[in-house]
Formats: C-alpha cells, structure tokens, sequence
C-alpha cells in the first residue's frame, strides 16, 4: 500500500479516536437515559436556587413602595408578620452558574432588565394568605374570596404594598369652611337638594351630614370641571373655593342619623353586594374616611344612577370602576335599596 495511503488512513483513524473520546467526555452520564435529553436535568434546575437580595436591594429605586411597605402590616417582624419585596415580585438575583454550558433560569440580576415580576392576578397571590381556611389562625386577616370580592382584583381596594393602611382614596385637600357663611350659599342649593340639605322628594341627592371634605372637593370638580353634570356645573359657576368650603362646612354639621343596623341588614336579599360597599362606606351609611361620602339619606333612584355611571365611565374613579365592574342591574337595585332604607332625621 502507497505510504501517503496508510499516512491518511491514521490520520483518519486519530481523528475517530479524538472525537469518540471527546464524546465520552462532554457528555454526561444521564444523556438519553430517557431520551434526548440529560436525565438528571429536572433535578439539576430544582436544585438551581435563586438568590435572594433583601429588601436593602431595593431601596435605591423604590424608595416609595419600600415606605409604605415599612409602614404596612406586612413589615410588623413584632407580631411575626414580615412578607419582603422578592415573596411577591419573586427573586432579584440570578440563580447559581455552575459553568459555561449550563441552563440559568431567572436571567440576569435584576438591574440589567430593569424590571421584577409585578403579579398580574393579585386574587391568586393575596389568597395564598388571606383566604378563610378552617384551622388558619384568627389573628390572619382572612375573607371569603365570593362574598368579599368576587372576580375584582384586590389591589382595586388594597394597595399591595401596605393593604391594611392604604385602602383610602386620594388624600383630600379640602379646607376649613365657615358654616355661617356658608348657609347663606346654600340657599341656591335647596331646590335640588332640599332645604338644610334634605332632599326628600327632591331630585338631587341629601347633603346634609356629609363630610365637608368630601363635598369640599365634589364642589371643586364640579368648578374646575372635571365633573359633570348640567345641572352642578351651571350651578357651580361663579363660586370661589372659599365658597365651596364654607358649603361643605355648613352641610357637614347638619345632623343626618341613620337608620341602618344589623337586623336591618340581615333582611337583605342579597347578602354579597352590600358588605362589599361597606368596607368603605359603612354598613350604616356612613364611612370613616372623610375623603369618601356617607350613603345616608341618598335615594335608590340617585344611588342606581351614581353606580351606572361609574361603570358606564361618566363618572370617574378608579376605585369604583373596579367595584362596579362586575355588577348586574340586580346587584345594584340591591344595594341601593338598601342605603336607601337610610333616612335623615
């Protein structure tokens, strides 16, 4: 045989014995133990542990969430109730790289991709804690996921960030009124809401008792206009945000009691609609945040209408939108019937 021939069939067979042994070296044992793929890949992913960061890591650029957070029932380490910013935006931090070639799960640390997770179903995310279990200790804030919220996302009501101190409207900028001043004012305002602010048979809904910041800012808007209403906004014209303070004063101190109770409550045809307003505005009508208004003394026509129009977009806030969102013609006739069963005296 010609030497070049048996030089290149060495060669030929180097090359064969390089790449056999380079295949039993780079491969790993649990190659095609069940196919093509490592067998112990499942397991070589769970055992891959993301890192966590701490709440420190987020600080530079979420100042603001991060006070509320340290502000909120979710940081109170005194009663053993701390859920830190990764529990719920999952881990800041790459998983361990053992090699070149190897799979990495969670991407790079999160500066480089500049954004966590933001959980999307929040109903999921909240239950894993919040949702009424037998055996689940009573001090655990817990509800009935159907009767509480229904399909409406918790963060329409909560801000995830401090849930329990946070359910509160846009801070008020309402201003001190003179109530003398502003009864003369309000004489105008008898017609639609009646006199001293009892619309009984009146088309316009009962002021009287109402938070004065409340009706300090409704006034506001109905000036400014980013409120409408023919009627308001005609009416509105000409008033100065003194007068609307001292309005809102004057209504505020009319006595309105109202007439709602438990037994009352209870006769209720629909039991699930109505405890839904009353975490802001009171199963009696009448709300702890002055920011939000009392239901007492409102009519079912006036209170039907009011609700249409937040789910219909005329009248706008976020927070109502997500509350009427789901509800049929049925469920409001419900609950306006019952506030309306409130009467002011």
């Amino acid at each position: 045989m010609p030497r070049h021939i048996v030089r290149l069939v060495l060669i030929m067979v180097g090359f064969a014995v390089l790449a056999y042994g380079a295949k039993q070296f780079f491969t790993v044992d649990s190659f095609y133990q069940y196919g093509h793929y490592r067998g112990s890949s499942v397991a070589d992913i769970a055992s891959d542990k993301p890192k966590y960061k701490g709440t420190a890591y987020c600080a530079s650029c979420h100042a603001p969430q991060l006070a509320e957070w340290s502000n909120g029932i979710h940081n109170r380490p005194d009663i053993g109730k701390v859920v830190r910013c990764e529990v719920c935006h999952s881990a800041g931090g790459e998983r361990d790289v053992r090699g070149t070639f190897e799979h990495v799960s969670t991407g790079p640390d999160h500066p480089k991709n500049l954004k966590m997770v933001v959980p999307k179903d929040t109903r999921q995310l909240c239950t894993l804690c919040h949702e009424r279990m037998t055996g689940r200790p009573l001090q655990q804030r817990q509800i009935v996921v159907a009767e509480h919220a229904g399909t409406q996302q918790c963060s329409v009501c909560h801000n995830p960030h401090s849930p329990r101190l946070n359910l509160v409207s846009a801070a008020s900028t309402a201003q001190a009124g003179d109530a003398a001043a502003g009864k003369a004012k309000a004489a105008a305002c008898a017609g639609c809401h009646g006199a001293e602010g009892v619309s009984v048979n009146a088309p316009g809904p009962t002021l009287a008792g109402q938070h004065a910041a409340y009706l300090h800012d409704a006034l506001k808007a109905y000036i400014e206009g980013t409120r409408s209403d023919p009627m308001m906004n005609a009416g509105a014209q000409g008033l100065s945000d003194d007068d609307a303070a001292n309005i809102a004063a004057y209504y505020a101190g009319v006595t309105c009691v109202s007439s709602l109770d438990a037994a009352k409550q209870a006769t209720l045809q629909d039991k699930t609609t109505a405890p839904k307003c009353a975490a802001c505005h009171g199963a009696d009508g009448n709300s702890t945040n002055p920011s939000w208004p009392k239901l007492i003394g409102l009519s079912k026509a006036y209170l039907v209408n009011s609700l249409k129009a937040y789910k219909g977009g005329a009248r706008k806030n976020g927070m109502m939108a997500g509350v009427v969102k789901d509800m049929s013609d049925a469920d409001m006739d419900n609950v306006a019937a019952y506030y309306a069963n409130a009467t002011c005296k």
